[in-house]
């Protein structure tokens, strides 16, 4: 299928978007330590017996109690881990209800967290979520990152939905410890398993994108739907739609996962520098 630009559902040219992505990675960075905006790869090593001028903070309290001798926690050196973004191309992705959908709001964020991630000297890698071929291994090139953006700038209706298959597939590919952001819609049954077995070795965050059209149909009853990958046409009961974000937030809240949802319809910049912010305090405060 022959692909189509993006520009209908999201009205500016390529100037406008790297000037538009630029902007939010500024407004997602801004307040956040450079060291903790989006993860470091500070890793916990052992535990030892205190020394005179070891920090207070760094105490074990765990392991003192259960010796009854003051310890301290060891860490490996500051690195930062690399970041990949696996972005949803899939056809459900690219229906809208406003003037952005999902695709146009999933490439813009992926293109804001890159530059603010890069900013930071953290490697970035992105993949394809959809009928694609798109995997870059995580580097510092900004220029290997803007080129895909652009790329992604077009889209297919046809593309199925892997997310679930993509994070499965990249499970055996890092060989440390790895920053994973899913932006997608998460329609795919097969994600949240995936980023739950994912999340057991990895930093994993989830932002699900949502056009309004699907949150303001809660409670509606019985709805004649098509399923965009498939073509195919059902009815459906609203009640049990896996879009919710409250379903999908019991579902991952206790692995590890965090998440976030966004309406395509609504600012987002403030938002996710809330959101990464939050992370970077936590970072430190759990250390």
């Amino acid at each position: 299928m022959t692909e189509k630009l993006l520009d209908s559902c999201d009205p500016i040219d390529s100037r406008q978007f790297i000037i538009a992505i630029k902007k939010l990675a500024d407004d997602i960075g801004y307040g956040s330590d450079r060291s903790t905006f989006l993860g470091s790869g500070i890793e916990y090593i052992q535990s030892r017996a205190y020394q005179i001028g070891d920090p207070i903070k760094s105490i074990d309290w765990k392991v003192t109690a259960r010796t009854g001798k003051f310890h301290v926690k060891e860490y490996e050196a500051p690195k930062q881990m690399p970041i990949y973004l696996l972005i949803d191309t899939s056809a459900s992705m690219t229906i809208a209800s406003t003037k952005i959908s999902k695709y146009a709001a999933a490439v813009r964020i992926a293109g804001g967290i890159a530059f603010a991630a890069l900013d930071r000297i953290s490697p970035v890698g992105m993949i394809g979520a959809g009928g694609r071929d798109l995997f870059v291994k995580p580097s510092l090139s900004a220029d290997r990152i803007l080129q895909w953006l652009l790329k992604l700038r077009s889209y297919r209706v046809d593309e199925p939905t892997r997310v679930g298959s993509q994070l499965t597939e990249l499970m055996p590919i890092l060989t440390s410890r790895s920053m994973i952001i899913v932006i997608s819609d998460l329609h795919d049954p097969t994600a949240i398993p995936a980023l739950k077995l994912a999340a057991q070795k990895h930093d994993c965050v989830a932002l699900q994108l949502i056009d309004p059209i699907e949150s303001g149909m809660h409670g509606a009853g019985f709805v004649k739907a098509r399923e965009a990958e498939t073509g195919k046409t059902g009815i459906t009961k609203n009640k049990t739609r896996l879009t919710d974000s409250k379903l999908i937030t019991e579902e991952i809240k206790k692995s590890g996962i965090d998440y976030l949802h966004l309406l395509t319809n609504e600012a987002m910049a403030h938002k996710l520098r809330h959101f990464f912010r939050s992370r970077a305090l936590l970072s430190r405060g759990t250390r």
